[in-house]
């Protein structure tokens, strides 16, 4: 069953609408819609290309489009564009990631809108903020490469992009933390304003430790896989039969909880593992060391023994196996949806939710992922449509 939903959640009452595709766009839509928006997807005719794809794209619509209701618009049709309009001019915030100028062939452009409304709130989701760049196409995997993000992450000469969309959603949340700062401004000045949020800049924050790293010591950052690790024991093993499992003492206190619990008392009183910069310095002896004496161990009685100590550790899980997490299982973190298109449609599967509470819940699933203008009819109703004029719009394809 889907979590159970506050009567009043933060957002309600707001009306967004967004004229998204792909992850970056339609993660600050999900975001709004989770603390209670009304967010209204903008579709084209065909509908959002991630209703159909394959792969490590199967995921994307129904776990970014949650919450939400759809419209299917044809923009590029005089009368399509005149109902977007006509849409957008009762929101409170829009939200688009397209090229720039894309939204401005429509009149749908920030500069356009909020001639009509000047409390409009306008959230734009690019490839890069404007500067040299901003007129090159961006994905995730092409910020990754060039704002060093992949060079962290694979090893010397092999870059590796982040296993996830990582850009693309934080991205949207950065572009949904704007848009909550400008309301509150609106609450203040009467005004909205125009919020931009773009994959490289965030690519770039979330590198900035390392370009700190380079300002402060004057060395350059290496690859995670061969870093100079901040802390002595701080390391993925591989133990009996093996399993693998992430263990680590980042403190002089957390050295000595696991030396005493793992009967390594001669570590313990070996000097040149005295304190944590030490054991830095010398983790070429020491995690060798480590491997040997932890390789005659179980997983499970590793986890085991870690957990009854309080030291940190993790074993090595895949995607699918959270789905059986205990954790997420008691805590109310999957939720359960049903799927809108594909050869699975109307079938349920669980998903994940926003990760954090307000007011002591989780934010629940109150609409579910929508199929392709599932609620055409009923926002054009509520836009003054007659049914005449619905029919007209439907016929010419404008609208389905």
């Amino acid at each position: 069953m889907n979590q159970p939903i506050k009567k009043t959640l933060p957002l309600a009452g707001l009306r967004v609408v967004e004229f998204t595709h792909m992850v970056m766009g339609p993660t600050c839509g999900m975001v709004l819609a989770d603390m209670g928006a009304e967010v209204i997807k903008v579709e084209p005719i065909a509908g959002d290309r991630t209703r159909h794809l394959l792969g490590s794209g199967a995921g994307f619509f129904p776990l970014f489009n949650r919450n939400k209701k759809s419209i299917a618009i044809d923009l590029r049709s005089a009368t399509g564009a005149e109902v977007a309009r006509r849409l957008a001019a009762t929101a409170d915030v829009v939200a688009e990631n397209f090229k720039p100028g894309t939204m401005a062939k429509y009149g749908l452009d920030h500069e356009a809108l909020s001639m009509v409304n000047e409390r409009l709130i306008y959230v734009s989701h690019k490839g890069f903020l404007p500067g040299p760049y901003e007129h090159r196409t961006a994905l995730d995997e092409v910020v990754q490469m060039m704002g060093g993000l992949a060079y962290m992450t694979g090893r010397p000469g092999d870059p590796l992009r982040a296993g996830t969309s990582v850009n693309d959603i934080m991205g949207g949340m950065f572009g949904a933390i704007g848009a909550l700062g400008a309301l509150i401004q609106r609450g203040i000045t009467g005004k909205g304003q125009e919020v931009q949020s773009a994959l490289f800049e965030n690519n770039v924050f979330l590198v900035g430790q390392h370009m700190l790293q380079y300002a402060i010591t004057g060395k350059a950052a290496a690859p995670m896989p061969e870093r100079i690790s901040a802390w002595g024991v701080y390391d993925v093993f591989t133990v009996k039969d093996g399993e693998q499992i992430f263990l680590a003492a980042v403190s002089d206190s957390q050295w000595a909880t696991f030396c005493g619990a793992l009967g390594f008392a001669d570590l313990k009183a070996d000097p040149q593992y005295a304190s944590n910069n030490q054991r830095v310095q010398a983790r070429a002896t020491l995690i060798p060391v480590l491997r040997e004496r932890l390789a005659v161990h179980s997983a499970a009685e590793l986890s085991a023994l870690f957990e009854r100590v309080g030291l940190p550790y993790a074993p090595i899980r895949r995607p699918e196996e959270l789905y059986d997490d205990e954790h997420l299982l008691a805590t109310g973190g999957l939720v359960d949806i049903t799927l809108p298109d594909g050869e699975r449609a109307g079938q349920r599967v669980k998903t994940t939710l926003c990760p954090f509470t307000m007011d002591g819940q989780r934010l629940g699933v109150r609409l579910q992922p929508p199929t392709q203008g599932e609620h055409t009819s009923q926002l054009l109703v509520e836009l003054g449509y007659s049914a005449a004029e619905i029919e007209a719009l439907r016929s010419s394809r404008a609208v389905a």
